[in-house]
């Protein structure tokens, strides 16, 4: 599992993983880590503690990003299929 994230100039998205596009809305990101408790491999805290997409995260079921990314507290996290439609929130 690597740090490094998916996308240095937008650590926190938008970007790509598999067919879906992953945002993390830093405003609303409060750093509770609930994504990263559940896929570790995907997510991880920057050092403002807002969550990043890891360049690992192409290896993650796209169930387990979802299930992740519903986990938020604050709902900070959108994620969107191939064709723009968003599967959460």
């Amino acid at each position: 599992m690597s740090d490094t994230p998916k996308d240095t100039s937008k650590p926190s998205g938008p970007v790509t993983v598999q067919d879906m596009t992953v945002t993390v809305e830093r405003d609303l990101c409060i750093g509770a880590a609930t994504c990263l408790a559940l896929a570790p491999e995907v997510f991880a805290l920057d050092n403002e503690a807002k969550a990043i997409v890891l360049d690992s995260a192409d290896g993650t079921s796209a169930e387990l990003i979802v299930d992740a990314a519903r986990a938020c507290p604050t709902a900070a996290i959108t994620v969107k299929d191939k064709n723009g439609e968003q599967l959460f929130p």
